[in-house]
């Protein structure tokens, strides 16, 4: 008899929908994440990678593997996992069932400060660029690659970063599943104030109050009020100069030189750094409608040299600068790239 009620009582709970065997069941567990120290190819020179991936894995998760780097002055972590109403870009990628990873190139964030940016900077010339941050990319990316078992790896790079994830690509296509440019980096036809002059240190330093000013150059007066909400200038200026350890005492936060080294001697001497024609991953190129760093027109301009991508896309985003990724729009910045992220080959 007690059999045949339990019997009962599981026909029962099938015919009420309460197990349905076609339905599998819903993984409930949050992010993982990990921080770790990988060896660049450099003695002594570590490099800060972080990733976040979901609590319960897909059957194709070594097909849905991304790793960002940043541009030219500040950290990864700080931007890309900063959490801005509670979630990061890197928690929403990840959210969405992405096994996610973050690198800081040398001389930036919680990797190691390379022996020159330990002296007066004047005594020595510019230190990591952007040959040094390709080699960076490809140390992250190999370890990436180890650690997920993914055979190829999607990009995602920001200003001086897509110039970084643009070289990689088109020198090592085979390890490339699809590139995200965001802001990207081009040959420039007017001034900037980033490429100086006179002889160039192996650092800078920058101050909060010029960071904020940097940010808001070309925003109309009567959007710049609205433009970042309430406290998240200073969320992420916090947590950004809390990496440089001697920011402390001097309210300074350094980075290398290399990159403006190469801004003279590539973007603004009309010799481009690498050439996107050789680039064969799908690519998406996303920039804000302010950007004064990397206008539009440059995004453009890539686009167009795309020659060999399967497939490739230009998004203009309306009311957003060169920081999009932390202001009042910044949920259309995450929206289109995830599209891009997700979606199948166009057919």
């Amino acid at each position: 008899m007690r059999r045949l009620l339990l019997a009962l009582t599981a026909i029962a709970c099938l015919a009420a929908g309460a197990v349905r065997a076609d339905e599998p069941a819903k993984c409930t567990a949050g992010l993982q994440t990990r921080d770790a120290m990988i060896p660049s190819d450099t003695a002594g020179i570590a490099l800060y990678v972080r990733n976040k991936r979901p609590g319960c894995t897909a059957a194709d998760q070594a097909k849905r593997v991304l790793l960002y780097v940043h541009g030219a002055t500040y950290p990864s972590e700080t931007a890309f996992d900063l959490a801005l109403d509670g979630e990061s870009w890197m928690d929403f990628i990840a959210k969405h069932g992405w096994d996610v990873w973050l690198v800081d190139l040398r001389g930036y964030g919680r990797s190691t400060r390379p022996p020159e940016m330990d002296r007066p900077a004047t005594e020595n010339g510019p230190i990591v660029d952007t040959a040094t941050a390709v080699r960076d990319v490809a140390a992250a990316v190999a370890h990436v690659r180890r650690e997920t078992g993914a055979e190829k790896v999607t990009l995602l790079g920001w200003s001086w970063g897509t110039s970084i994830m643009g070289s990689y690509a088109a020198s090592h296509g085979a390890d490339v599943s699809k590139l995200v440019l965001y802001a990207p980096l081009w040959l420039r036809t007017t001034p900037t104030a980033l490429a100086g002059s006179g002889p160039l240190p192996a650092y800078r330093t920058v101050a909060r109050d010029n960071a904020k000013k940097r940010w808001l150059a070309g925003v109309p007066e009567d959007k710049v009020a609205d433009l970042i909400p309430p406290d998240w200038f200073e969320a992420w200026a916090d947590a950004t100069w809390a990496t440089d350890p001697t920011s402390k005492e001097s309210g300074l936060l350094r980075a290398p030189n290399g990159v403006i080294q190469d801004l003279r001697t590539y973007w603004l001497a009309d010799k481009p750094f690498y050439d996107p024609s050789q680039i064969t991953a799908p690519t998406l190129i996303v920039v804000a409608e302010w950007d004064q760093d990397t206008p539009v027109s440059m995004a453009q301009a890539v686009f167009g040299k795309l020659t060999a991508a399967p497939w490739r896309r230009l998004v203009t985003i309306g009311e957003g600068t060169h920081t999009v990724i932390m202001e009042r729009n910044r949920s259309q910045l995450f929206r289109e790239v995830q599209l891009f992220l997700d979606e199948a080959p166009p057919r």
